[in-house]
């Protein structure tokens, strides 16, 4: 039979927390539950996940998975239990009959017996049922505007969640609801509403909602965590010989000023007019050296009259190299 790395599987490092490992196996339960995912092989893929957590959320059951791993195992060797394994780590067959048995794979019936019942398994696997806390969460995503990440506040959201009707048939419920949005959220980061997920079956209490944020792109500034990035055009004379001019930010006009000599690329950073925090992030504005298209008499002398008295050679350097 083959060894199963269950760490790959879950996507997780072997030094993973528990909580870690948690929150690895609740995420693909959702992307991959058969009820709603449309994922190809979404059924297979959910059953390996389920018995991946089934041996390292339990303490005990991980204790033992990882003197194996340790002995230099790797996904898809071939793999035979050392002698006496189960005798030795304490887990073995329970006395269940087959059809009593855990629907997972060879290897982990190796390494922990038969000693778990279908049923409880089944209520553990099953993303909605009624053992799993986890199940009562709901996850979804909000996609805000840059502005909005910015000033925070209300944003009213809809998002969908699986929910099983009494004859067991699951259906996407919409819900609408305000969300207080704190102001310096980033890309990537999760919101934990409480109380707004499902109802957890034996204890009665509510699940939590988890928004997992995505600013949108914006046509001016390109965000990197909490810092934004901006491109801004000045004339040859302003950079050349400096200049104190008004820019925009996030939170509105501030002065720049440009020193004298500043070359086109010339990056310059104004601190705290990023995303606010603690600390807040920075803006930086990435000057851009603009001609002008058309020249009126009087801008065309001078430029005529700074073509004659300039000695001011660009090529120099490339042309002695």
């Amino acid at each position: 039979m083959e060894f199963k790395d269950y760490y790959q599987i879950l996507g997780v490092a072997d030094t993973a927390s528990q909580e870690e490992i948690k929150r690895a196996y609740r995420q693909l339960a959702l992307k991959y539950h058969p009820d709603v995912s449309k994922e190809a092989k979404a059924d297979a893929r959910f059953k390996e996940v389920s018995e991946a957590y089934e041996a390292l959320g339990d303490k005990e059951k991980r204790v033992a998975y990882d003197r194996l791993l340790q002995s230099g195992y790797h996904q898809g060797d071939d793999f035979q239990p050392p002698p006496d394994w189960q005798t030795q780590t304490g887990f073995g067959d329970s006395g269940f009959s087959d059809e009593g048995r855990v629907d997972f794979s060879d290897f982990f019936s190796s390494i922990f017996g038969g000693g778990f019942k279908a049923e409880s398994s089944r209520r553990r696997q099953n993303f909605y049922g009624s053992d799993n806390p986890a199940a009562a969460d709901i996850y979804a995503e909000i996609i805000l505007q840059l502005v909005d990440a910015y000033k925070g506040g209300e944003k009213r959201i809809a998002y969908q969640s699986p929910e099983v009707q009494q004859n067991g048939q699951v259906i996407m419920k919409k819900y609408t609801i305000d969300v207080s949005i704190p102001a310096g959220v980033v890309d990537g980061q999760h919101l934990r509403l409480k109380g707004l997920g499902r109802e957890h079956g034996r204890s009665g209490e509510k699940g939590h909602l988890y928004l997992e944020i995505h600013i949108a792109p914006h046509p001016l500034y390109v965000l990197n965590g909490k810092n934004v990035t901006r491109k801004l055009p000045v004339t040859p004379w302003e950079a050349a010989l400096g200049s104190t001019i008004d820019t925009s930010t996030l939170g509105g006009k501030v002065k720049l000023t440009i020193p004298p000599g500043s070359q086109s690329g010339t990056k310059l950073r104004l601190k705290g007019q990023g995303l606010p925090g603690n600390p807040a992030g920075d803006q930086f504005v990435i000057l851009q050296l603009v001609n002008p298209v058309t020249l009126d008499q009087a801008t065309e002398k001078l430029y005529h009259q700074l073509a004659e008295v300039s000695r001011f050679n660009p090529r120099a350097l490339q042309e002695e190299a």
